[in-house]
């Protein structure tokens, strides 16, 4: 990594130089391809070592066993399985057909043209915290804004002449950081007081059932600010200075906008707002179904409603700019879009063995109780025990990527503990939230880490997982220390972190 040091304060020389240590390890590992497939084999032998391990789910008395891989029932499953891990991998086809649409944007020149209107049109110094506060927001379209922003952001700052993978690891901060924070409610919400009552039940019944959808709302919603505050300046002082100045091929100088181009945009903008109104009349009328809004089949399909806003504009500009005059241009600017994700497309593949053989072992599963079995058996309190709490979310994160998953594992167990100490269900979740935030970024666990890598690699071939999580060590902490002396302002003053639910049970 390349970084001018000279002007630097004695604090940033050392902690760039701690993570030009980070990175130089990371990097020292194999490609992120041949990595998990690594991994995948190190699943299958763990998995033999420690077969016929279990844990009992307190709540349900549900015995959960090690699965061995390493046998010739495992064998059967690995040959069996290889081309259902690939094809079920939960990024691959969110990112392709997303790709489609942002894919045929890029290449008809909107993209590039709507950047030169954002570079002339915005001052500079708004542009990281609104990349930010836009990967924050980016959660109300559950997962989609991994696939969205953090390309744009890099485009958005090799644009300004400033360097793009600054760029997507702020969208990637904010994207990451979102989910423990929002002005709205969100999918998340709802999926996780679902699990927080159940866990609450099996003490306190009625209080359960006072436990609702807004239950960590006011923290959520302030903590949007913070996220956007501290994700801008860890940007501009940190991770860009480290970065230093870009010298890549993609560099380009950008001039004013043409006529043509004037025009493009004009109908281009045009054709987004007539297919706006028709998704927004969908989502309220016959794609509304008939249970909550997060759960209609309008929302269950936002990956393909962001190819088509991206898609209708994207194909109107082409044919104003000439770039498409026929049904063979645009199937080879989609073809064009396929083949530069190609290497995402491999990658995806060893990923998902290595999801795919974590998740059948129950190794992830066993890990998260036998944690959750450690906390209980630490006769904490108070900051002790809320501590101990995050640290082994944070922990049990590297093992799971998914929110919903870890929760539902974790909930039945440390819910009740946190209940019988008098911390309330939605105080204990709200911990749950900001753990698991702070450390989605720096996990290669994230279903989503391997999209940001290949993204990344448009501008820097040889980048590999040290590169990555040494750009956003940063974020993991700052936003960490920031959350933290935010939930301490909140446990002082006594504020409820939502309406109806306040911090002591």
């Amino acid at each position: 990594m390349k970084n001018n040091t000279e002007k630097l304060s004695p604090f940033r020389k050392l902690l760039f130089r701690a993570l030009d240590g980070i990175e130089w390890i990371g990097n020292k590992l194999p490609s992120p391809l041949l990595l998990f497939a690594i991994l995948a084999f190190t699943v299958i032998v763990i998995s033999g070592i420690f077969s016929g391990v279990s844990v009992t789910n307190p709540t349900t008395s549900e015995v959960v066993e090690v699965k061995n891989l390493f046998s010739l029932n495992g064998l059967d499953y690995i040959f069996n399985s290889a081309v259902e891990n690939f094809i079920a991998f939960p990024p691959l086809g969110a990112v392709l057909v997303t790709m489609l649409g942002i894919g045929l944007a890029e290449q008809t020149g909107l993209i590039h043209s709507s950047l030169k209107s954002i570079v002339f049109g915005v001052p500079n110094r708004l542009l990281t915290a609104a990349l930010v506060f836009a990967g924050v927001m980016s959660s109300l379209a559950v997962n989609a804004g991994y696939v969205v922003l953090p390309p744009l952001g890099a485009v958005l700052f090799l644009g300004l002449g400033r360097h793009p993978l600054a760029g997507l690891a702020a969208a990637f901060a904010g994207v990451s950081g979102g989910f423990g924070a929002n002005l709205a409610l969100t999918s998340t919400d709802a999926i996780l007081q679902e699990l927080t009552a159940d866990a609450a039940r099996t003490i306190d019944p009625a209080y359960a059932d006072t436990i609702t959808v807004t239950m960590n709302y006011f923290f959520a919603a302030a903590s949007v600010l913070l996220i956007t505050v501290i994700g801008t300046l860890v940007t501009d002082k940190i991770v860009e200075p480290r970065l230093g100045k870009y010298e890549g091929e993609e560099e380009e100088n950008l001039e004013k906008l043409t006529v043509r181009e004037k025009r493009g945009m004009r109908l281009a903008g045009l054709g987004f707002l007539v297919t706006f109104a028709i998704m927004v009349y969908l989502s309220l009328g016959p794609l509304r179904g008939d249970g909550a809004y997060i759960d209609s089949p309008f929302f269950n399909a936002l990956v393909f409603v962001i190819f088509v806003l991206f898609f209708v504009p994207g194909l109107i500009y082409g044919i104003v700019s000439k770039e498409i005059q026929n049904d063979k241009d645009l199937t080879t600017l989609l073809g064009k879009t396929m083949a530069s994700m190609s290497g995402y497309i491999a990658l995806a593949f060893t990923a998902g063995q290595f999801i795919a053989y974590f998740r059948e072992t129950n190794l992830g599963t066993v890990i998260a109780f036998n944690g959750a079995e450690f906390l209980k058996n630490t006769g904490f309190t108070g900051t002790g025990l809320i501590l101990t709490f995050m640290g082994i979310t944070m922990l049990v994160n590297f093992f799971i990527g998914s929110s919903s998953a870890k929760w539902t594992i974790l909930a039945p167990v440390f819910v009740p503990i946190m209940m019988n100490l008098d911390y309330s269900p939605e105080f204990t979740t709200l911990l749950y939230r900001i753990s698991d935030s702070v450390t989605n970024m720096v996990t290669p666990l994230l279903l989503y880490f391997p999209v940001i890598i290949a993204f990344a690699q448009r501008y820097d071939k040889k980048i590999g997982i040290g590169t990555l999580i040494s750009m956003m060590i940063p974020y993991s902490v700052a936003f960490l220390l920031g959350w933290l002396v935010l939930l301490l302002v909140w446990v002082l003053l006594g504020i409820p972190v939502g309406p109806g639910a306040p911090i002591s049970y």
